[in-house]
């Protein structure tokens, strides 16, 4: 098997999509992954670039991809859509992911810690209960 270059994973649920090119920008692997393998996988993997889109389980699942040896880069979902290039599958994001991971234009999101994700967390909270009683005061209605 060639060494895996870079892997573009779309994260899920239950069941992740890995799409991994080599060095010259062939499909190596291309398959499913659930939940519990994702670590085991990249436990055997050679240190390579993986690619995610932002999302807050994305900071986690980087965070242990990075203890793990790899070199992680978050992307806005926006800026992944352009490089889809069939239908909106798992397998055709996880190869967009995988593009887009390479382009030397691409802006990545920093990867965040336990705690600046449970600052963030409380901020949103926050904002949530002061719009909740800002309607309450609006229509004088009791919650």
């Amino acid at each position: 098997m060639k060494t895996i270059a870079v892997v573009g994973l779309d994260l899920a649920k239950s069941v992740f999509q890995i799409h991994a090119i080599d060095a010259d920008g062939k499909v190596v692997v291309r398959r499913q992954l659930r939940r519990g393998e994702v670590l085991k996988f990249f436990g055997i993997l050679s240190p390579c670039l993986v690619g995610m889109e932002a999302c807050a389980s994305a900071h986690h699942w980087a965070r242990e991809l990075v203890a793990r040896g790899h070199e992680v880069r978050l992307m806005p979902p926006a800026y992944v859509k352009p490089y889809v290039k069939r239908g909106k599958t798992d397998a055709a994001d996880a190869e967009a992911i995988a593009e887009a991971a390479t382009r030397p234009t691409m802006r990545f999101v920093a990867i965040k810690t336990v705690d600046q994700q449970a600052v963030l967390m409380l901020h949103k909270t926050r904002d949530l209960l002061a719009r909740i009683e800002a309607l309450r005061v609006e229509r004088g209605a009791p919650f």
